[in-house]
């Protein structure tokens, strides 16, 4: 249990201890209650907002028995639901200035305020927003291949695989960073060394934004070509270019068009400025000391995605 009583503590990724400002509550506030609060607060209501549209997407695919069908975009209104509670739940704890100390003080730490439990979503989340986009390439693509070896076991595989490794990799990086020093939890603090704090960054950065859109990019790019294609072969061997299979190619080309917009423009928008100030504070202790106004900025522009992005998934769902 990393639980730290001095006055003054070592980051172990600076030369310099850090003097702590002897407060109460969630890691990195102050006593001050400035924009920081107010952006808390922004956050919170962006928050259940996505909480309401996943729950009501939920809800939908449950009554129509669309969650039967659609299996990995079930899962991703579940991940961003999940998301969105332990947002919700850690929120008032930080405002609310707890006194942290002993045993329950750093579990609190760990899982509430240290926000682990909206971290494993979001890297679960990030992974089957990938998996949902290959599915769709390969049925639109590949559509005989998986027609014929595309099964149920490798969809509830990725799901798995989705969960899990939010769970490793918030329980790696989380355990190892985060301690409680005068009664206030600090998460994402504690590495190793500055260079393990920049290919943490990296890493991050690289897995979780440039991959992510590269696929977006790769996989709804080849569908609108196929879909593309398809209409004109179906134009040259059609007397009447206004036919109804057409017009449906039409359609279906459109929605995907918009799918790929709404969910590449809205993941480079709003997850960019997230990562961009992420890597300014994982380089700069000044920017770490600073994050006390940042960070409730750039995490509410981010959860944005998670009330735009399955409302714009399931409506194309039946597209793809």
């Amino acid at each position: 249990m990393s639980t730290v009583q001095d006055s003054a503590f070592e980051d172990p990724t600076e030369t310099t201890p850090l003097k702590i400002v002897h407060t109460t509550g969630s890691s990195v506030t102050t006593s001050s209650r400035g924009a920081g609060f107010y952006f808390q607060f922004a956050h919170l209501v962006v928050v259940v907002v996505g909480a309401a549209a996943n729950v009501l997407v939920l809800y939908a695919m449950l009554a129509s028995k669309q969650h039967k069908k659609h299996v990995l975009i079930f899962n991703q209104n579940v991940l961003d639901l999940v998301n969105c509670f332990f947002a919700i739940v850690r929120l008032p704890v930080t405002l609310g200035n707890v006194y942290l100390s002993g045993t329950s003080g750093y579990w609190l730490c760990l899982t509430i305020i240290s926000n682990a439990g909206s971290s494993l979503a979001y890297y679960g989340s990030q992974i089957n927003l990938a998996a949902i986009s290959v599915e769709r390439y390969l049925k639109v693509v590949h559509h005989t291949w998986a027609k014929k070896k595309l099964r149920d076991w490798m969809i509830y595989s990725a799901i798995a695989f989705a969960w899990i490794s939010g769970i490793v990799i918030t329980a790696a990086v989380t355990i190892e960073t985060t301690a409680v020093v005068n009664g206030v939890c600090y998460s994402g603090t504690f590495f190793l060394s500055k260079m393990a704090r920049k290919v943490y960054g990296v890493w991050d950065f690289l897995s979780f934004y440039v991959i992510i859109m590269l696929i977006f990019i790769f996989c709804y790019g080849r569908i609108l070509m196929t879909i593309r294609r398809q209409a004109k072969v179906m134009a040259a061997h059609s007397a009447d270019g206004s036919n109804t299979a057409q017009d449906q190619l039409h359609k279906i080309q459109a929605s995907v068009i918009k799918t790929m917009i709404l969910v590449s423009g809205l993941y480079a928008v709003t997850w960019g400025p997230s990562f961009s100030v992420s890597t300014f504070i994982r380089s700069s202790p000044l920017m770490r000391r600073a994050c006390t106004l940042c960070c409730p900025s750039h995490i509410s522009t981010s959860a944005l995605t998670l009330s735009s992005t399955p409302l714009s998934l399931t409506q194309s769902s039946a597209s793809c």
